[in-house]
This record gives C-alpha cells, structure tokens and sequence, in this order.
C-alpha cells in the first residue's frame, strides 16, 4: 500500500474536500482518502492499480490540482 498526502491550494472548505474524497475513492485501487480544509491537504491510501501520477491527473482532471 502507499500513502501521500496532497497540497491543494484550490481546497476553501469542508465541501471541497467532499468532492475530492467522492472523485478519488471511485479510482481502482484507492482504499482511503481523508482531507483537511485547514491545511488544504487530502491523505490518499492506495494500492494497484492505482498510482500518484493517476490521483495528480484525477485531481487536475476535476479542477483541485495538486501543488
């Protein structure tokens, strides 16, 4: 399993990280997503066949790049 946690500038609020969390658990191989408004973070837990450059394309893909 890996583990990273993402810095989304794009990130205001509570709804915000509803949104990313509902887009990044669909993805194949995600097993955890968790996010802070506060500190404009999301922790993402996955597996195969899931990898960071997908969650960074995913996270660009619905306007919440990562730094």
């Amino acid at each position: 399993m890996a583990q990273h946690t993402f810095t989304i500038p794009n990130i205001s609020c509570g709804h915000c990280v509803m949104a990313v969390k509902n887009e990044l658990s669909e993805m194949p191989g995600v097993t955890s997503v968790e996010g802070n408004p506060e500190d404009k973070t999301v922790m993402v837990d996955w597996d195969a066949p899931a990898s960071e450059d997908e969650i960074r394309a995913k996270l660009q893909e619905i306007n919440y790049p990562a730094a």
